[in-house]
């Protein structure tokens, strides 16, 4: 398909599994209209609708949608990422073929077939490439493919993509083959010098533990292009909202320096209630290094990620800066499902320059 005919086409697309909209945001931002988003937490599915007023949002189980009753046959694009903690490595309970959500797959595998997109973006953790042995992957691609489709997969780093933070994520890419244009090739996406937290953060307030502000005006002008591309044209940010840690929970931050996590605490006796640190993971009361990108944004308020420079978690609105949400972009429900739905999603800078290859490789 040529440059010309794509400007004049509206490139539409149906987000399913779509969480808060991580997705959706990078495909609006590469030029692509979402105009249909399935999701059954009432949050999630209620932040996506206000952040996407003019998408059709269910909130609904997906295997009880059927997509042509709500769209249109051939969108430009699907996407979206099934339940991903029957996969996730870090799963030692029910990281196995029984978890139910280890076969939503097939509702992925049923919306392509039935509304046949010119393109797909499949997207999971990490441990889904990995998953029984790899055998589970290539049953999902040998799927698609039977379905007219030709993939690629592979494992991307959001560092890579202007995101200031390491996240990699699992991505299966498939596109009609009687539909033209050339095979996704993971090899050829344009990487970026990587944006630092300290980058990233460095126009937002100073703040307390627990202090929230609905509201605020940013301490100085934009100055770094990251923060430019957060702002947009925002003169006051949302949602700086942190979580009120009890006492013991701050004095464990104040003995964490930098780059250091748990252990620094348990060093200086600080803590006396856990009964073991055995199985503790290394990104528990993290504190993050202001010169380097972030560590993953998954659970942040669980695992006590830590404010570079002051004894504090991180603010909502700092870990969707990590994420690459815009600064304008609202979340709904109680504090704690924001957080989760922060950490859940896909980082829209991630999705946008996907989108953008496809659209390239659409034009060829």
């Amino acid at each position: 398909m040529n440059v010309g005919i794509l400007l004049r086409i509206k490139l539409t697309a149906v987000d399913i599994f779509s969480g808060a909209g991580g997705m959706s945001i990078g495909a609006m931002m590469a030029g692509i209209e979402p105009v249909l988003a399935v999701e059954y937490d009432i949050h999630a599915a209620k932040t996506y609708q206000a952040n996407h007023p003019k998408t059709k949002v269910l909130q609904r189980d997906i295997k009880t949608v059927k997509p042509l009753e709500y769209t249109k046959k051939s969108p430009f694009i699907l996407f979206g990422g099934p339940p991903c903690q029957g996969f996730s490595i870090a799963n030692t309970k029910t990281r196995n073929l029984e978890n139910p959500n280890n076969w939503m797959f097939k509702e992925y595998i049923r919306f392509v077939h039935d509304l046949e997109p010119e393109w797909f973006v499949f997207e999971n953790v990490v441990g889904f490439k990995s998953f029984d042995k790899g055998n589970f992957v290539i049953e999902v691609e040998n799927e698609l493919k039977a379905l007219g489709y030709e993939t690629n997969s592979s494992v991307l780093n959001a560092a890579d993509f202007g995101v200031p933070q390491y996240r990699n994520r699992f991505f299966i890419i498939g596109h009609r083959i009687d539909k033209g244009g050339i095979k996704f090739d993971f090899d050829g996406l344009e990487k970026q010098k990587p944006v630092t937290v300290g980058e990233a953060l460095s126009d937002l307030p100073s703040l307390k533990n627990g202090q929230k502000l609905h509201e605020y005006d940013y301490k100085h002008e934009a100055k770094h292009p990251y923060t430019k591309i957060m702002r947009r044209k925002s003169k006051i940010a949302l949602q700086n909202f942190v979580t009120d840690s009890k006492p013991h929970i701050v004095e464990r931050y104040a003995a964490i320096k930098q780059g250091e996590n748990w252990e620094a605490a348990k060093r200086k006796g600080l803590l006396k209630t856990y009964s073991s640190t055995r199985n503790t993971h290394s990104g528990i009361y993290k504190r993050l290094e202001e010169n380097k990108p972030a560590v993953t944004i998954a659970n942040y308020r669980k695992s006590m990620l830590i404010h570079p420079h002051e004894d504090r978690g991180l603010s909502l609105r700092e870990a969707a800066r990590l994420q690459s949400f815009p600064d304008d972009f609202v979340f709904h429900g109680s504090l704690s499902f924001q957080q989760q739905q922060v950490g859940n999603a896909v980082p829209p800078l991630l999705a946008k320059a996907i989108f953008e290859k496809i659209i390239k490789n659409s034009e060829a």
